[in-house]
C-alpha cells in the first residue's frame, strides 16, 4: 500500500495494518474462461484443461503389458496355424489301403504299416554316391514294420516283418513279402501283410533313402551305442564301437547293413532300436521348443514321406509320439530259413506268430516270451 493511502485511513480513524513477515502477498484472482480447466459439469481438471487447450498434443495412453503379450500370442498362434496347414497340404499322399472282400475287420487301437523304400528315382548322382545307394532300378522295400498304438495307456508295440518272409501274395503265389511291393506297390503290400497277420492296417507311411537321412539331420543326429565296430562298404558304413551321434548318412548305413552272422534278423533289430531313438529325439523338449530344429523337421518329414489318402500331419505326430515314450519291440517269430524256388526265405513260427497277432488284434500286451525272441 502507498503511504498516502495509509495516512488517509489513519485520518478517518481506521487502524493501521502492518503486513506480516513471511506471509504471502495477496494475488489477484483472474477469471477463468468458460470451459477452460472444467469438465462437463463445470469442475476444474488440470489434465482435461491441458487436453482441451487449442493446439495441444493429445495425452499419451500407457500400453498395458497384458494386452501386448496377448497380441503377440495371437499372432504366434496364427502363424503356427498357417505353417501347419501349409505343411499338411504339402504331404505326398498315395492310395495305399484298398478295400477288398476278405479284408480283416476293424480292431481296437491303431495299426500303422511302416515301409522303408529303396527307390532311388528322386536321388541325384551326388546323393547316390554320398549315401552309397547304388543304381538299382525299380521299387523294393528293405524295411516292413507294424506299429500298434493301443487305445489305452499301455505301450505301443513295434513289430518287424523280415523282408524275406515267405508269404502268400494275392495273385502272385508264395514269395518273399517285399516282392509284393515290387509287384503292386503299397496296395498289394498292405493286402499281403493283412492276409499274413490277420490285422487290419489303419494307416500307412513310406520313407525313402534320402528322406530318412534328411529327417535324422533335421533333429541334429541321433545317439546310438554300438557294441562292436561296423564296416560295410555296400552300405557306406564305417563306425567304431561305443556310444556316438550318427548323422543322416551314417544312420542310413546303420539301418541298411546286413553284415552280421544273422543277416536280416540283426538288421531289423537295429532298425527298431534306431527308430525308437529317433522318435525319442524328435519328441524331446529340446527339439520341440527349438524352432531351428522343429521347423526343419516338419519340412523334412513333408519331403521324406508318402502317406495314405486319409493321413494328415496330426496323424504323423501321433505316430511319432506313439513311439516317443518307449515301445515294446519284437520280430515276427521265426521257424526256419530254408532255400526254396525264390531263394533263401524266412518261415514264420505259425503258432507263436498267431499268438503275437491275436494279442495285438485284441489290443492286449504282447506275451513276454514273444518279446524275448531273438531279433
Amino acid at each position: 500500500m502507498s503511504p498516502g493511502y495509509q495516512r488517509g485511513r489513519q485520518q478517518q480513524g481506521y487502524p493501521q495494518q502492518q503486513p506480516q513477515r513471511g506471509a504471502p502477498r495477496p494475488t489477484r484472482q483472474m477469471p477463468t474462461p468458460q470451459g477452460y480447466g472444467q469438465d462437463s459439469r463445470g469442475r476444474g481438471g488440470h489434465a482435461d484443461a491441458r487436453s482441451s487447450r487449442p493446439g495441444a498434443a493429445p495425452a499419451r495412453r500407457r500400453r498395458r503389458p497384458g494386452r501386448v503379450i496377448l497380441t503377440v500370442l495371437v499372432a504366434l498362434l496364427v502363424g503356427l496355424g498357417a505353417l501347419w496347414i501349409y505343411v499338411d497340404s504339402s504331404l505326398t499322399r498315395v492310395d495305399a489301403l484298398p478295400e477288398y472282400a476278405e479284408r480283416p475287420a476293424d480292431t481296437p487301437g491303431t495299426t500303422w504299416l511302416l515301409v522303408g523304400s529303396d527307390a532311388r528315382d528322386d536321388l541325384t548322382e551326388e546323393q547316390k554316391a554320398s549315401l552309397a545307394t547304388g543304381d538299382a532300378a525299380g521299387r523294393r522295400t528293405d524295411t516292413i514294420m507294424l506299429l500298434h498304438v493301443p487305445d489305452g495307456s499301455g505301450k505301443s508295440t513295434l513289430v518287424s516283418i523280415p523282408r524275406d518272409s515267405y508269404v502268400d501274395i494275392p495273385g502272385n503265389g508264395r514269395n518273399k513279402v517285399n516282392a509284393a511291393f515290387a509287384f503292386g506297390g503299397p496296395q498289394l503290400l498292405a493286402q499281403t501283410v493283412e492276409g499274413a497277420t490277420g490285422l487290419r492296417v489303419d494307416r500307412y507311411v513310406e520313407v525313402g533313402f534320402g528322406g530318412f537321412a534328411d529327417i535324422v539331420d533335421a533333429v541334429g543326429g541321433v545317439d546310438m551305442c554300438i557294441d562292436e565296430p561296423l564296416q560295410d562298404p555296400l552300405a557306406g558304413l564305417d563306425l567304431q564301437a561305443g556310444c556316438q551321434e550318427l548323422d543322416g548318412t551314417q544312420a542310413l548305413g546303420f539301418v541298411r547293413t546286413r553284415a552280421f552272422a544273422t543277416a536280416d534278423l540283426q538288421r531289423v533289430q537295429n532298425q527298431r532300436e534306431f527308430l525308437s531313438a529317433l522318435s525319442e529325439k524328435a519328441t524331446s523338449v529340446s527339439t520341440l521348443i527349438n524352432p531351428f530344429r522343429s521347423v526343419p523337421l516338419m519340412f523334412a518329414a513333408t519331403d521324406a514321406v508318402s502317406v495314405g489318402d486319409d493321413e494328415h500331419l496330426h496323424n504323423l505326430a501321433g505316430l511319432v509320439f506313439g513311439m516317443g515314450g518307449g515301445v515294446n519291440t519284437v520280430t515276427v517269430p521265426v521257424g526256419g530259413t530254408p532255400t526254396v524256388d525264390v531263394g533263401s526265405v524266412v518261415q514264420w513260427d505259425r503258432e507263436k506268430a498267431l499268438r503275437l497277432f491275436e494279442a495285438l488284434g485284441r489290443d492286449e500286451a504282447v506275451p513276454e516270451d514273444l518279446l524275448q525272441q531273438p531279433g
